[in-house]
């Protein structure tokens, strides 16, 4: 089962076969690899047609389309009718991977028993070009069953990110904060990946607040699971029931205006207005709807919630949207401390407000914006309108820092970053955490400053940089970043840097 608000990958596989190999070649291989993919516990649907033919191209995509098939495997067992099943790949509604069987052991005979699939792939794919077909290609696409089943496994993430983009809507509500340009959206991109934006007000949102009533069954049934959720670290039971207005405010708004989208997130105007009008921040109810796989991005950041929303699909579970905030004073590292293949300077701090789903912390609490407290309020003065965010220390394991913009130009990039959490106690508020990714500093240099990218990051709480970076050009990108090791220069460095 994948996350709330997220597709659930309804996975095929239809063997091809040309008309001058043996059928029984595609039709016996086949049987393998569906059994393979049954033992490594991937549900997949085994149609029954081999296409040969235009005429098996209708009948298999009759069984796909009544078996609910969303995603395609197409394989080729032998050579493969490269007109035909370049048909199926352009005629089948959601994402299609293409592989071929390697020949077997020589107990098999390669004169009556050979498939050709090697040779047949090459054929496949400029008939793939020929017709326009997005067709996903792995990195070794021919292989024995056993080997194209973790291909096969991959494809499924890659699937359900594709699934998600082609099915959302992001709300919006609000402009972005004063002087907060790299949070501005060039929307025609968006539209350009086929995802919905319905841009609204403030006072929109305010008007949502307002009609909610605290009485509501919903609201109290929220309320008590934020009591629930937070434990010992509620610190203010007075302010649920508010927070739990906003929350039920938001999710039935999704509802209402979904349309013809099955999935929706928010991006969402969070300061300096939010406060004085709400009496609160929104911070917790952000974390609360991401953990329910409706992530909610600060500060009216479109692109942050779309790659947060991204990281969610690649990893199946919830994620979370940080500043890369600040860097690391030695003195808070242990000594000898593992810095998981990353060196000192590559280190950095991942923060904000408190919008970090709980299951995502090692602990956390309800407390106030300390920044917010002195922009907003007396000092001195106990926090009143700046309560409302989830605090504490992000928990340590394995992560992939991520983001897909629109930059200044308009054009399309992305960036994949793998690395660690670390288990050191940052020393400071927020909802933060200590990050180790090798080669982040000339990254950071060469890369996000060097071509632009907005503040914020996207983070899987998982490594799943392989996902997002297949995902990312399967969707049309070609502006596709990573860190780059030593002795692997970035365009424009300096080759006498020190």
């Amino acid at each position: 089962m994948s996350m709330p608000n997220s597709p659930e990958v309804k996975l095929a596989i239809c063997g091809v076969s040309r008309d001058c190999f043996p059928a029984e070649i595609t039709q016996r291989r086949m049987k393998v690899l569906v059994s393979a993919c049954q033992q490594a516990g991937l549900d997949v649907f085994a149609c029954k047609t081999t296409v040969e033919s235009e005429t098996h191209v209708r009948q298999a995509l009759d069984e796909l389309h009544a078996a609910k098939a969303n995603a395609l495997v197409i394989y080729l067992g032998n050579f493969g009718p490269e007109g035909p099943l370049s048909i199926l790949a352009r005629k089948f509604h959601g994402p299609v991977m293409a592989v071929a069987a390697a020949e077997e052991s020589k107990d098999t005979s390669l004169v009556d028993g050979r498939g050709d699939a090697l040779c047949g792939l090459l054929n496949a794919s400029y008939n793939f070009r020929l017709r326009k077909c997005n067709v996903y290609i792995p990195q070794y696409p021919v292989g024995l069953p056993r080997e194209l089943v973790a291909c096969i496994a991959h494809f499924r993430g890659l699937a359900r990110v594709l699934l998600g983009v082609k099915a959302l809507k992001i709300f919006t509500f609000g402009p972005r904060p004063q002087d907060f340009y790299a949070c501005n959206a060039p929307i025609k991109p968006l539209y350009d990946l086929g995802v919905e934006v319905m841009e609204n007000s403030e006072l929109d949102l305010l008007q949502l607040f307002q009609a909610v009533d605290e009485g509501d069954r919903d609201v109290q049934a929220a309320a008590r699971d934020m009591e629930a959720e937070l434990g010992e670290g509620v610190n203010y039971p007075d302010l649920l029931p508010r927070l739990a207005r906003l929350e039920v405010a938001l999710k039935r708004f999704a509802a209402d205006n979904l349309g013809t989208r099955q999935f929706g997130i928010f991006a969402d105007k969070c300061w300096p207005a939010f406060e004085k009008a709400f009496g609160f921040t929104p911070c917790y109810v952000n974390s609360r709807l991401a953990a329910q796989g409706m992530p909610v991005a600060c500060e009216v950041d479109i692109y942050g919630t779309f790659s947060e929303y991204l990281c969610q699909l690649a990893s199946d579970a919830p994620a979370t949207l940080l500043d890369i905030n600040n860097s690391v004073p030695d003195d808070l590292l242990p000594a000898r401390a593992d810095l998981k293949g990353a060196a000192r300077r590559d280190l950095f701090m991942g923060f904000h407000c408190g919008n970090t789903p709980s299951c995502c912390m090692k602990n956390c609490s309800l407390k106030y914006q300390l920044i917010m407290h002195r922009l907003m309020e007396p000092p001195l003065a106990a926090p009143d309108i700046t309560r409302g965010t989830l605090e504490g220390q992000i928990r340590p394991g394995e992560t992939t820092f991520f983001r897909l913009q629109g930059m200044a130009d308009g054009a399309l990039a992305a960036y994949v970053a793998e690395g660690e959490v670390l288990d050191i106690d940052p020393q400071s508020f927020g909802g933060i955490g200590v990050f180790a990714i090798p080669h982040f500093a000339r990254f950071y240099r060469h890369v996000l400053v060097g071509k632009g990218f907005p503040h914020h990051g996207a983070v899987a709480f998982a490594k799943v940089g392989r996902t997002l970076f297949d995902s990312v050009r399967m969707l049309g990108l070609t502006d596709v970043n990573y860190p780059l090791p030593e002795g692997r220069p970035y365009p424009g460095e300096n080759p006498f840097e020190a």
